[in-house]
């Protein structure tokens, strides 16, 4: 009888176990920035184990075992060369040996000194990926993935896209079966990073159909090498370059650009996002300064 009480009682366990496992699993995840720097970015930004920290965010990712996870591109340091996607092909094969499928978006480093053949690389490991525009839908929640390269674009490509862009918008709109849209592209329509800047012609082209849709609350980029954070009109812009390219630093926060996470700046981050009804929650993970762990950032939802 004892013994009888033991087994099941560690059934109880084990079931109970599982069942908190599942509910923290994240719906989602997105990285951007996984790039090697370059010896020319070394010249004028500090290294500081920068392959490390990607590789300990993909195995992180991998972890957990999101049901889709997003890379906001600068997937690699120049697409072009084949050596350069050797370690993301690494964690690549390890997340699709775990079940987790990977979506991703172009970086200006993926297309960077020859944009076709930065694209084939591209298109190879990631067969899903439309350069004007796509949709990857996961638990209720659409997340659409623009280019926004725009010098690699032609004029009948950005066209195409800002057309696509609005119809997708207000089908999922009238689509009962979406929750919540997500938008995602590699610039920053808003940064106070002091190498790179915001991007006006995301503003113009991406943001606005944004701000007009009814389901669509958050907006996700990179580029610049933090985590930042802008209120718009009511809605969320985050940044989320920290997947391993060299930190930038940035300017003091202001009028113009409000980074409301002002006090949060790890150097190495990713974003979980996971959705409870009809709002999303949303986390970020940052690497420890040991390098051997992640510990929860900074966390809120909107909806």
């Amino acid at each position: 009888m004892r013994r009888i009480v033991y087994i099941l009682f560690s059934v109880l366990v084990v079931c109970h176990g599982a069942a908190r496992a599942q509910q923290k699993r994240p719906v989602m995840a997105f990285a951007s920035d996984t790039q090697e720097p370059m010896w020319v970015e070394k010249i004028f930004l500090k290294s500081d184990h920068n392959l490390e920290a990607t590789q300990m965010i993909f195995k992180e990712v991998s972890e957990r075992r999101p049901k889709a996870f997003f890379i906001l591109g600068d997937v690699v340091s120049s697409g072009k060369k084949p050596g350069a996607w050797k370690n993301i092909d690494l964690y690549l094969g390890k997340a699709a040996k775990d079940s987790v499928p990977v979506f991703a978006t172009l970086g200006n480093h993926d297309v960077m000194f020859n944009a076709q053949k930065g694209m084939r690389n591209f298109k190879t490991r990631f067969p899903t990926y439309e350069p004007t525009g796509y949709t990857v839908i996961t638990d209720s929640v659409a997340v659409v993935l623009l280019n926004s390269n725009f010098g690699a674009l032609s004029t009948e490509d950005i066209t195409k896209q800002n057309a696509w862009y609005k119809q997708k918008l207000k089908d999922l709109d009238a689509d009962a079966s979406i929750k919540l849209v997500i938008v995602g592209c590699h610039h920053s329509p808003y940064t106070n990073s002091k190498i790179v800047k915001p991007s006006p012609l995301v503003q113009q082209y991406f943001v606005e159909p944004f701000l007009a849709s009814a389901k669509c609350t958050l907006f996700i980029s990179g580029h610049s090498h933090n985590y930042e954070q802008f209120k718009v009109k009511g809605k969320d812009f985050v940044v989320i370059g920290g997947g391993g390219g060299l930190h930038q630093d940035v300017r003091a926060n202001n009028d113009v650009m409000h980074d409301v996470a002002a006090d949060y700046k790890p150097i190495f981050h990713y974003l979980e996002v996971t959705r409870q009804g009809n709002k999303l929650e949303v986390l970020s993970r940052k690497l420890a300064s040991d390098f051997k762990s992640f510990a929860d950032g900074r966390k809120f939802e909107v909806k």
